[in-house]
């Protein structure tokens, strides 16, 4: 009987230590979460950490929901003029979530330090250093083309309309071939043919070929009368 109830003892002691030992080990209540650095083009779901931004807001994931948190950011080495001095400072409620974003933030180039203070904290303030470098992001390539194109065409068009009348195929005036003469002056030097065809010059001669034989035929009746 005394083992039994040896036993059962040693069960029950076993079965509290282990439920326990998850709080011993669970962290304290408002010490959860942690806060990133995000480009301003970056979307909230990310959990990555960007060290190197130029406009940029502050990303809280994981604390307990509803946390009051009060932030600032200092200036730091080797940028910092004096270092420690707040440059900017801030506070958020966060959503049930435990999750919550600044809005944008701008800061001239160099090197800052993050201090996130919150509500129910045990330990030291959620911290994080980055740089700004608008500089550098300036001088990436812009994706948007920067030639604007011209508006002026290349070559005007001719407004003169030819000055070469074009000829049809089917034309019926005279060519020069239709104007030139259907008989040439002949070599020895006659003059044109008449209509018939018969040279002017042929003619005369036989013209005058015929009063002379009838001059001569005239002549010799006369003589011939006398005798």
């Amino acid at each position: 009987m005394r083992t039994l109830t040896s036993t059962g003892a040693l069960v029950t002691a076993a079965a509290l230590s282990l439920l326990a030992a998850p709080a011993a080990h669970a962290t304290p209540p408002g010490d959860n979460g942690t806060v990133k650095i995000h480009d301003a083009k970056t979307g909230e779901e990310l959990r990555k950490n960007e060290p190197h931004v130029c406009s940029f807001y502050l990303d809280a994931f994981g604390f307990d929901g509803g946390q009051q948190v009060d932030w600032h950011i200092e200036a730091w080495a080797p940028t910092a003029g004096v270092k420690g001095g707040t440059v900017t400072s801030g506070s958020l409620t966060l959503d049930g979530a435990g999750h919550g974003r600044t809005s944008d933030l701008n800061l001239p180039d160099g090197h800052y330090k993050l201090f996130w203070n919150f509500d129910g904290e045990h330990g030291r303030a959620k911290h994080k250093v980055f740089w700004t470098d608008c500089e550098a992001d300036d001088s990436k390539p812009s994706d948007k083309p920067s030639d604007k194109p011209s508006d002026k065409p290349s070559e005007n068009p001719s407004d003169k309309p030819s000055d070469k009348p074009s000829t049809p195929a089917d034309d019926q005036s005279t060519s020069p071939a239709d104007t030139k003469p259907t008989s040439a002056p002949s070599p020895g030097g006659d003059l044109a043919e008449t209509g018939n065809g018969a040279p002017v010059g042929v003619l005369a001669s036989l013209a005058a070929a015929l009063v002379a034989v009838g001059g001569y035929l005239l002549a010799r009746r006369r003589t011939g009368r006398q005798h």
